[in-house]
């Protein structure tokens, strides 16, 4: 693509570079520089305990050692099962510095969801909590995957705190190069069963460059605190994490967000930068006890996960002084494609402009070759160094989606003249539910477990505080009576929280094409012309 057919570039304000010079280093490069250049500056601020960046290198240095002497090698998959704490920063960039692969699991998987992601990722051990250890007992994958504790009351021979007081900081250099796989996240499909998408360290130490690089005007600031509601096993949660440890800045973790506690937080600690999804800015816009002088502490706040309605920017804006930078992100793309600009023309409703070093063209949905012109839409594609090497062992999905150097993403989009991209649908099927995605298909899978259900169909009803609803419509057996409660018991059992539906409808029948598939479109069409009337 010519510069001709960039017509973003012209639009970046003056300061933002149109290319970014991206180190060929790896990501605990990036504890090495921050432990070398903010010694004494506070990492993570968790709860009653604070950590220096010098402090963090030298405790994974330990546990990376702890872990080689027990034979786990550079390329093993070890899996991160702890909420946002102290214990899972030092986990993720041990394994970092032992060139293992970091397994990005939800502490909140139930059995079923934790033994398809251990299995697929053949991950050898799983870092966790105690509590977690009956769900990976339960999985019967114990004495395949090794559990690791991460108490800190617990001092056992494996336990991080352990290894951080008694183990030698003594491993050898493991040789990690830019191009090899650091992280595993996985990530939803169509098919209902999640992918594993591979991101290296060249990805994510080129996504960090580019980000910053549009953002630097603010970030190249001293003092700056993040207060890290974003879950770290998440793409958008770990990413600014990582960002702030390039910048020598703090952290402070937050392992679930509780309203009450999330104000206290503010308060507490003043943070500086905040990321949240809509779901998030609603809440803390309608708290009761919410002061004015409360959020006045931000210098920049991101929006992600989903479209934040105009009217809650305005709010938040209004109340803080500090514009919301909104754009477009996926996991295939390691975290973020592309940004409103913090300093020139941000425009409602839109993702922004590429970020520096990317490339975006929307194209026909049918072959994906022909370039739509300007306002037409068709499937957003992106080329850029932060594209995910592929899926892992699904060559079939890696050529579907990677075609030509260009990561197809299956949501329909457009572009207006000043080269600014706006998303109009997104991948058939998915709900985005308080920043969470969710696939219809592993919702039903657990529902059509249930011995009374015949049928049913999933999908997303709009919602205005978490985007969408997750509604599931049943046809019962015959004779059978169920009660709404127990079928949500049902799921609650079998997935995470937010997968559970939280509306549930009883038919005779569902909508069906002339050859027997479920028409999930007509149920859509439907809900939005009640919602219409």
């Amino acid at each position: 693509m010519s510069s001709l057919n960039k017509p973003w570039l012209a639009f970046y304000p003056q300061e933002v570079s149109h290319e970014v010079e991206i180190p060929s280093i790896t990501i605990y490069d990036l504890v090495d520089r921050a432990a070398r250049l903010y010694s004494s500056h506070i990492a993570i601020s968790d709860g009653e305990r604070e950590i220096t960046y010098l402090q963090v290198k030298e405790a994974c240095e330990r546990i990376a050692s702890a872990l080689y002497r027990r034979g786990y090698r550079k390329g093993d998959r070890i899996g991160i099962m702890v909420p946002n704490s102290i214990e899972y920063a030092l986990s993720f960039f041990a394994i970092q510095r032992l060139g293992g692969v970091v397994v990005q699991v939800n502490p909140n998987f139930q059995p079923a969801e934790l033994e398809h992601l251990l299995k697929d990722s053949d991950a050898t051990a799983v870092i966790a909590f105690r509590e977690q250890k009956e769900k990976v007992k339960i999985t019967g994958l114990a004495e395949q995957v090794t559990f690791i504790a991460a108490d800190r009351e617990i001092f056992e021979e494996d336990n991080l705190h352990h290894w951080i007081l008694h183990e030698s900081p003594d491993l050898p250099d493991q040789d990690v190069q830019p191009e090899e796989l650091a992280v595993l996240s996985y990530t939803g499909g169509t098919t209902g069963r999640s992918k594993g998408v591979m991101i290296t360290h060249a990805n994510m130490i080129a996504n960090l460059y580019q980000a910053y690089e549009t953002n630097k005007s603010v970030l190249s600031q001293e003092g700056h605190c993040q207060l890290g509601i974003g879950p770290l096993y998440h793409g958008m949660g770990l990413f600014s994490f990582i960002q702030f440890v390039y910048m020598g800045a703090k952290y402070v973790p937050v392992a679930k967000f509780e309203l009450d506690r999330i104000l206290e937080f503010i308060r507490k600690h003043q943070p500086t930068y905040f990321v949240g999804s809509p779901t998030m800015y609603i809440a803390i816009l309608n708290h009761p006890d919410l002061q004015k002088d409360d959020l006045s502490c931000f210098k920049i706040c991101i929006g992600g996960s989903a479209p934040l309605p105009v009217e809650v920017m305005k709010n938040f804006e209004q109340k803080t002084g500090v514009p919301i930078v909104e754009g477009y992100g996926l996991s295939e793309a390691t975290c973020i494609v592309s940004r409103n600009p913090l300093s020139g023309r941000r425009k409602a409703g839109s993702i922004g402009l590429p970020l520096p070093s990317t490339e975006i063209k929307i194209v026909d949905i049918a072959t994906g070759t022909k370039e739509m012109p300007v306002g037409e839409s068709g499937e957003l594609i992106i080329k850029g160094p932060q594209v995910m090497k592929g899926y892992w062992k699904n060559q079939q999905e890696t050529e579907r989606t990677l075609r030509d150097g260009w990561l197809f993403t299956g949501d329909i989009g457009t572009m207006d003249s000043e080269g600014y991209f706006y998303i109009v649908g997104r991948k058939k099927d998915m709900i985005i539910t308080g920043g969470f995605n969710v696939y219809p298909v592993e919702v039903e899978e657990v529902i059509y477990q249930h011995p009374a259900v015949v049928e049913a169909c999933v999908y997303g009803v709009p919602d205005p505080y978490r985007g969408e609803t997750i509604k599931v419509v049943i046809v019962l057996g015959r004779q059978a009576n169920v009660t709404e409660e127990e079928i949500r018991n049902w799921c609650r059992e079998r997935l995470t929280a937010y997968k559970v539906p939280r509306l549930i409808e009883f038919r005779e029948a569902l909508p069906k094409t002339h050859v027997g598939k479920i028409l999930r479109s007509k149920l859509i069409e439907e809900e939005r012309n009640k919602q219409n009337r």
